[in-house]
């Protein structure tokens, strides 16, 4: 039961810090302004209601049996008189009282009113709260006449209620605004350093991060800010290394292509020179590999048409392009274009023809590349992503290429924040799918 009930409350609650924090102060203010509310009207405002209602009902019995008396000097000098003293305007009119209801059902004024007047008056009796706004009409049934009676409203409703409740409301107001303006100072720092985070899992450079905020988040800032920076340093390093590597192995590489084609067998140089041109592609390709985690920054780019432009260099048989729309994408554009070609000359390199498709999710841009080839088996998804790794059944050694195009597919994929996935193709090859957040 209680898994259930946290269950519950976690799909109620907001998930955001500032509005998990704002119910934590703003939820005692409310219920104890509710709480007090509730109190002060129920033993404070309606106990004084009813005794300024009851006698106000008891000078009204008193003013109802003298008319009743007949007695014209007695009437007329008490009609004087509590117009005078208590500010009643009395009419006696023949006529009947109203059919129509005009008390409110839920007011405590009319709830109060109608409370003291049913077991004096019985139903001979009508009052009308809502016509005037500082006064009641007040009219009672004796035999064949009416007797009007205006009053104001404040005999019955206590006119400091309105003013507490002012004071009750407009303090916690200022309470939870001020709160407000408190928990958006707090919470920014954790807002901009989980804007860092991303930005830095996109691979993109981040500047000027500034620890503030409490002393833990801080520290959470600068401890990231370092581990930013080693990590930085290391790929740099990384780069750094493998570029060196390159150009020391080409001196030799380029040195046995010479001596290889001063050599009088032919056909044995030949098959040299072919194994010598293989190892520099798998150079090259491996250095690019490297250098994926690249320092280019990220620019808003019409992905949409950088795959066209990347169709446009091959057959209109060799490729179909599905697009609706015109798609932009915030990101380092010519890593991009490189994971897509590579996805597309896989496609290409073992099949006929390829079949591309862009489109939007909710949060995503949805990349579909597909191709008619011979496939590749479900339990190699997992391993084709590994570098330099080749497939001898499907796709096999006799076709170019090193293994690296989906590694580097992946890695820069991954770099953006995004996901690729392998499945079956609906034309019998391989779908290569790319998912990048937007």
């Amino acid at each position: 039961m209680s898994f259930g009930l946290n269950k519950l409350l976690k799909k109620i609650l907001p998930r955001k810090l500032f509005y998990r924090a704002l119910i934590i102060v703003a939820a005692p203010v409310i219920i104890l302004q509710v709480t007090i509310s509730i109190v002060f009207f129920d033993s404070i405002w309606i106990k004084a209601n009813k005794g300024m209602t009851r006698s106000l009902v008891s000078e009204i019995k008193t003013l109802f049996d003298v008319y009743r008396s007949e007695d014209t000097r007695n009437i007329q000098f008490l009609t004087n008189s509590y117009k005078k003293n208590f500010d009643f305007v009395i009419n006696i009119k023949d006529e009947d009282l109203p059919k129509t209801k005009s008390d409110r059902r839920f007011s405590p004024m009319d709830r109060s009113l109608r409370r003291e007047m049913k077991p004096v008056f019985g139903n001979n009796y009508w009052f009308d709260t809502v016509t005037y706004i500082d006064l009641v009409d007040l009219r009672i049934k004796s035999e064949n006449k009416i007797i009007q009676i205006f009053f104001s409203k404040d005999k019955i409703a206590p006119s400091s209620v309105r003013v507490f409740v002012l004071w009750l409301t407009l303090p916690s107001v200022i309470l939870i605004l001020i709160a407000l303006v408190f928990l958006k100072n707090q919470t920014r720092p954790i807002v901009n350093l989980s804007k860092a985070a991303k930005k830095f899992g996109k691979g993109e450079n981040i500047e000027n991060l500034r620890p503030s905020g409490a002393l833990e988040i801080r520290e959470a800032t600068y401890e990231f800010d370092r581990m930013m920076k080693r990590i930085n340093r290391h790929l740099t390093q990384r780069s750094e290394m493998l570029s060196g590597i390159s150009h020391d192995l080409r001196t030799p590489l380029t040195r046995l292509k010479l001596q290889l084609a001063l050599l009088e067998k032919k056909d044995t140089a030949n098959k040299m020179a072919e194994d010598i041109d293989e190892m520099e592609r798998m150079l090259n390709d491996y250095l690019q590999y490297a250098k994926s985690q690249t320092e280019e920054k990220s620019v808003i780019f019409n992905l949409t048409d950088t795959i066209n432009n990347l169709l446009k260099k091959y057959k209109s048989n060799k490729y179909e392009f599905f697009s609706n729309e015109s798609l932009k994408f915030n990101g380092r554009e010519n890593l991009i274009r490189r994971c897509i070609l590579n996805i597309l000359e896989n496609g290409l390199t073992y099949g006929n023809k390829i079949f591309v498709e862009i489109k939007k999710s909710l949060n995503n841009i949805v990349i579909t590349v597909e191709d008619d080839g011979p496939g590749i088996p479900k339990n190699e998804y997992v391993n084709v992503f590994k570098p330099f790794y080749r497939i001898d059944k499907s796709r096999g050694l006799n076709k170019s290429g090193v293994g690296l195009g989906l590694s580097v597919a992946q890695d820069i994929v991954k770099s953006h924040g995004g996901s690729i996935y392998l499945s079956e193709s609906k034309h019998k090859g391989l779908n290569v799918k790319i998912s990048l957040p937007f």
